[in-house]
């Protein structure tokens, strides 16, 4: 029982009652103080600047290892309040050094796992252990596109698809807020590339803009209740995204009705008036901006109102009492690292795509023989952690690829043996190398990428070379498995040589065991591609355009970056013009095959508002248990709209022989406005007039046309 006049401290009060009140008992001084970080200022923009490899990368995220909080004041009963990074686990939190923590599969991992329960399980480690450290606040998911197959923050990234990022997003963003921990989606918008992000500013059509960009986060406010959104560094359409009075308040709150904050990505904050009265409601990790000259002079000047800064503190201490944070005392407890790996080890499994099985090499046999790990360092020595920058992870445990693939020979019982050459990054070695996998039985080349953010990669090549040596081995022994741990797409050179490829991504704490079940069959591969895989990077829509990347000076002195390639981004773009991919976004292999059969689409009774309903029959048709992604497309009927839009997808698992009908419904109301174009004449989605043409399949190439339903024009929602 509150006793005293300090209602704000009565848990028994709604969170904006405690928090209004709270701020109306605050001094200035003391509104000023929870503006913003407590961390000391230092000249981000500089270091950022010189900061291009992943190595200078990890150099920049030790010098800012430091205070991730908002100062206590305890007159008033504020807790510290704790931020840690994400989103591929609890990366950099409050304290230094941060804390270790589950090392997870990257983003773009989950996604091509295409299973919501797989996101929900992934978001419910990284909320478990974000509560078990002391932490209030989890910087994540990460929901902006992979516009461009080098992008450095792919891997933080779902998809180059709006609503596979969105109904991942989702599950991650429920999972972790049921930890009573704040999720922040990020980066809020269009900071969907790393070169010169400080300075871009990105010209894009609305109805880009809404359909593909926006379109992510529209579902996790709607449909996750999220409690904070990250602003992004970039600037949109002239004006920087902390200074966005359209997107921070017109789309976000009242259209969207977003009732949580918007916190600045650290040092994307550049001024105090414009920021607070466009939207942003908190500056970290320090006071840049929103210290006590800059707020005491804009509110003397008038440009700056006291009552706009009630309403950040309002909107993000609602927050705080939303989730308990006032109530619960700070006491870090032991995070469950067995039990956490084993789900990590599941996720993994689950996630990884086969791209090719020519010979049917996998699944190896327990008595396989002599098999030879070969590649570099990074992906073939250790554990591929990946996550470069503030999101990486350090790790409570890791199991090396040697150990983890002898783990599972010995489980099986088997006799294989397995050794290991690691091969320099010169390639000084690589003679040798070769010379010793000729001889084994079946040699496994690990190879990948480890990207970062601060900085896009230059191409699509393996990066030291390792392209070289794939084909050095290719060449040597043709029963090379060649196994891919990769942050982003690659081009494969050498795609024609290889029989066998296995995409694992960059898995983090389990990988060596992850890729023991995977090579020897303790898990069939069911991932998708998320992403679309080019054969070069003149491919991409913004290949030998610079004006669509990296953006050229039009005359302001920054660089504009247009999204001229409009709607035809990703698979979009690859089906509009005819040009095929390496592997296409969708797309992923089994041990077993499948039968999809009984196609049908049911439109309802009332064309133009009635739900879709997909359906279709699963077999497995092989020797194995396995899982199959059905997947549906659309065509709408409407002016500048690609051939195929992703709407749904099931993910369903079978054992050999057995069948399983599968049903998926297109609701035309959902957040996705899965039948629904943006229209400039309605501000708002509407459904076009005309026939709609349903595509069905396993990847976005390899559908069958299902069925055509009339729609009638009408608003979605």
């Amino acid at each position: 029982m509150i006793t005293d006049d300090r209602t704000w401290l009565d848990p028994t009060r709604p969170p904006r009652d405690r928090a209004e009140a709270l701020v109306a008992a605050m001094s200035l001084e003391q509104k000023i103080a929870q503006l913003h970080g407590a961390m000391e200022t230092i000249d981000i923009y500089g270091l950022d600047a010189h900061a291009e490899t992943p190595e200078e990368m990890e150099q920049l995220a030790a010098q800012i290892r430091v205070e991730r909080h908002v100062a206590a004041i305890d007159d008033l009963g504020i807790p510290r309040f704790r931020i840690t990074n994400g989103p591929v686990g609890v990366g950099m939190g409050d304290g230094t050094p941060s804390p270790p923590a589950t090392s997870l599969p990257m983003t773009i991992g989950v996604a091509a796992g295409f299973d919501p329960a797989l996101a929900a399980a992934y978001g419910d480690i990284i909320g478990s252990e974000t509560a078990t450290l002391g932490q209030h606040v989890l910087e994540g998911p990460g929901l902006c596109l992979h516009r461009l197959p080098t992008g450095g923050r792919n891997f933080e990234y779902f998809s180059e698809d709006p609503y596979l990022t969105g109904v991942m997003g989702v599950e991650v963003t429920k999972a972790l807020q049921s930890h009573d921990v704040i999720a922040m989606a990020k980066h809020y918008v269009v900071n969907d590339t790393e070169n010169e992000r400080f300075r871009t500013s990105v010209e894009v059509d609305e109805h880009v803009l809404r359909e593909l960009y926006l379109l992510p986060f529209e579902m996790v406010v709607k449909d996750a209740d999220i409690a904070a959104i990250m602003s992004a560094y970039n600037r949109i359409r002239g004006t920087y995204a902390t200074e966005n009075r359209y997107t921070l308040t017109d789309v976000l709150r009242r259209e969207w009705g977003f009732e949580g904050y918007v916190q600045s990505d650290f040092w994307s904050c550049r001024s105090a008036a414009a920021s607070l009265g466009a939207g942003m409601d908190h500056e970290m990790p320090d006071a840049k901006w929103l210290n006590e000259d800059n707020v005491k002079n804009a509110l003397n000047d008038t440009s700056l109102e006291i009552e706009t800064v009630d309403r950040a503190l309002v909107r993000r201490l609602t927050q705080m009492f939303r989730f308990g944070h006032f109530e619960r005392p700070y006491a870090p407890g032991e995070i469950d690292a067995a039990g956490h790996g084993a789900i990590s080890r599941r996720i993994g499994g689950q996630i990884a795509v086969l791209l090719k099985n020519d010979e049917a090499l996998l699944p190896l046999r327990p008595d396989a023989g002599r098999l030879f790990i070969v590649g570099q360092s990074t992906y073939a020595e250790f554990a591929c952690q990946g996550g470069g920058g503030s999101s990486k992870v350090d790790p409570l445990y890791t199991v090396d690829p040697l150990p983890g693939l002898r783990d599972v020979i010995a489980d099986l019982g088997g006799s294989a043996s397995a050794e290991q050459f690691i091969v320099g990054r010169d390639l000084a070695n690589l003679d040798d190398a070769v010379a010793a996998a000729a001889d084994a039985d079946v040699v496994v080349l690990m190879v990948g990428v480890v990207a970062t953010e601060g900085a896009d990669r230059a191409a699509i090549d393996l990066p030291h070379d390792q392209d070289r040596l794939v084909a050095a081995v290719l060449a040597a022994n043709p029963r090379t498995v060649v196994v891919l741990k990769d942050a982003s797409p690659v081009a494969m050179p050498w795609i024609e040589e290889a029989h066998t490829v296995l995409e694992v991504w960059n898995q983090g704490t389990e990988d060596g065991h992850v890729v023991g079940d995977l090579l020897f069959g303790v898990v069939n591969p069911s991932g998708k591609l998320p992403t679309t895989y080019p054969k070069s990077l003149a491919d991409n829509p913004t290949g030998n355009n610079p004006s669509r990347y990296p953006g050229v000076d039009e005359g302001e002195g920054w660089p504009t970056m247009r999204y001229s390639e409009g709607l035809e981004m990703g698979y979009r773009w690859y089906q509009a013009r005819g040009i095929e991919p390496l592997f296409p976004f969708g797309f992923g292999l089994s041990y077993t095959t499948f039968e999809v059969s009984d196609l049908a689409v049911d439109a309802g009774s009332e064309p133009g508002v009635s739900l879709l309903t997909v359906r279709a029959t699963v077999t497995n048709t092989g020797p194995v248990p396995g899982a199959e992604v059905v997947q549906v497309y659309l065509g709408l009927p409407a002016q500048g709209q690609p051939p195929k839009r992703l709407v749904g997808f099931a993910k369903v698992a079978l054992d050999p022989t057995q069948s399983e009908a599968v049903e998926i419904v297109i609701d035309p109301g959902a957040t996705n406005h899965p039948l629904s174009v943006w229209s400039y004449a309605a501000r708002d989605f509407v459904l076009p007039p005309g026939e709609v043409v349903v595509h069905v399949g396993t990847s976005s190439v390899d559908t069958v046309e299902v069925g055509r339903v009339s729609l009638t024009e009408s608003r979605s929602r």
